[in-house]
Parts: structure tokens; sequence; C-alpha cells
């Protein structure tokens, strides 16, 4: 079976990994092949055209291949439709069109930090409905903007494909007719517009809230590690601090200065400088805090 999917002269599965941007691997493992792909939608379907391709009898031929390509494409786009209509029933969503469908089901093979954006959409809708609710806010607002926050995500990794998620949810919820209130609630969750309704600030903190939870998102202990000591060593090179500590897994570093070397108009320029030295030696995801504090303390004796 793996001399007929490979090909004369490896041919079938140059074919495969060309059409699809992906790569096979047959070794790694006895009895299985591995697809490795960034783009996690590829994968699936180069892994339903390699299944096909194992059950097929007599020699496979590179037309062969090319047919077995489009039909397992066509399966992944009915099996994206339907997990995007049975969210959105599940949801409950007034706006239905087949392509908003196929953009949710897009998102289940989609993850970011290895927290998968299907599951976590969910977890920002749910979240933004129930502080929505508590607040007195317009619930349905609250719902789609929090669904579909990241819904650019299901196209940014698109080649062609040069605007961040967020304008593309903007483009894409506009297309599909949502409402400006939808619109403005689900894409200035990174504030590349300032949010100006408090179903918009709602959505902003639920997804907070989902990425932030502990064990929510993976990263590498060592690199994990490596951008707090970064932090830490960057705040502590500054004039007058006295300690120094990344907190909220990096997203914010605490900094507490010496009262007698540090003014309170130097406490602002420390913040200040901390943040450009931060943006201009570190890479990370989102935003992080500066907070510096400057404690006095002052004793006496009444005699």
């Amino acid at each position: 079976v793996k001399a007929e999917i490979v090909g004369e002269n490896a041919e079938n599965i140059s074919y495969i990994e060309e059409a699809l941007d992906i790569y096979v691997v047959f070794n790694d493992l006895p009895n299985i092949i591995s697809v490795s792909c960034y783009n996690l939608l590829n994968q699936h379907i180069a892994a339903k055209a390699i299944e096909k391709l194992t059950n097929a009898k007599g020699h496979v031929k590179i037309g062969d291949v090319g047919e077995v390509i489009k039909v397992a494409k066509k399966e992944v786009e009915n099996e994206l439709e339907k997990i995007g209509k049975d969210i959105a029933d599940k949801l409950g969503l007034k706006n239905r069109s087949k392509r908003l469908y196929e953009l949710i089901g897009r998102l289940k093979y989609r993850t970011s930090y290895g927290q998968n954006i299907l599951k976590h959409s969910l977890e920002v809708a749910y979240v933004s409905m129930m502080l929505g609710g508590e607040l007195g806010l317009n619930v349905e607002v609250c719902k789609v903007g929090g669904f579909l926050h990241d819904l650019g995500k299901a196209i940014d990794q698109d080649p062609n494909v040069q605007e961040g998620h967020d304008f593309l949810t903007k483009k894409l919820m506009e297309e599909l007719g949502f409402s400006p209130e939808e619109v403005h609630a689900a894409w200035t969750h990174h504030e590349a517009e300032a949010p100006q309704t408090p179903e918009a600030k709602v959505v902003m903190a639920a997804d907070a809230v989902s990425a932030g939870r502990p064990g929510a998102r993976q990263e590498t202990l060592d690199k994990y590690l490596e951008r707090l000591r970064a932090l830490e060593e960057i705040a502590n090179s500054f004039a007058g601090v006295k300690k120094s500590f990344a907190i909220s897994a990096g997203r914010e570093i605490r900094v507490i200065v010496d009262p007698q070397e540090v003014d309170d108009a130097g406490v602002q320029k420390t913040a200040t400088g901390l943040a450009k030295q931060i943006e201009e030696n570190l890479q990370y995801p989102g935003k992080i805090k500066i907070n510096v504090i400057r404690r006095v303390k002052a004793l006496d004796t009444a005699k």
C-alpha cells in the first residue's frame, strides 16, 4: 500500500505535498502515515485523501490522486458547513448563510497557542452573554460579538491575505450583513479601534478571560520562562528600580522603585521608558501592562 501511495519516483506524494502545502512522513511509526502542516484544514484534507488512497485497489496514478484530493475537499466543505450550522443552531444565531457556516466550521481547524479557536469563540460568547446579562446590556450583541470576534482567523492563513484577523473579522461580518453594533463589538477586541460601546468592552473582557485562564493556551516552558526573565531584566536595568515581577503569564510587569531615587514625576518616566524598551527588544503576543509603584511611608512618635 505504501509503495502504491508513494508512486514511481515519489510522484504521487510530491503531488499531494505540493497541492495541499503539506509534508508527508511515512517512517516515523509503524503502520502510521503522518501529515505535517501549520494549516490544520489542509492537514485534515490531506489525511482524508491519503486514507482514501490506502483503500484504493490497483495501481495509483497521478490522475487518481488529483481526483481523490477533489473528493476529500468536497467532503471537508460539507463537514465545515454542518459544523457551522450545528453551532449556529446551538447559539440561536439570527444571521444565517452557507458562507457563515463554512467560516465557523473552519475555526475548528485553527488554533492560537494551542487553544482551539472554535472552542475559544464559544467560551467568549458564553462569558460575554453572562457579563452582558448581569450589566443589563444587549445580550444578543454580546453573544454575536463574542462568538465572531475571531472570525477573521478562518481565512488569515491564506497566503494571499495580508490583513490582521481583527480587520478581517470586520470585513467578513459586514459582507455577511451583521449590524454595525455587532461588528464593532466583535472586531475592536484588540483595540485597533477604541471600543465605543459597553458590549464591545464586555467582549474584550471575555476574550481575556478565555485566553488567560489556566491551561487555555500552551507554550513551551523554556520560552515562557525566558520571556519572564527578559521582562524583569529590562525593568531591573532602570535606575532606581528595587524589584520587578513579571506576572499574569507575562502580560504585566510590576515594578517597585526606591522613593529616594525616583520622585513622582520619575514614576511615569520609568513606565514610559520601560514600555519603549520592551517594544524595541522583545517579541510577545498582545499587550504588556507596565505598573510602576512608588511607596512612601513616614514614621514618627507622639510623646
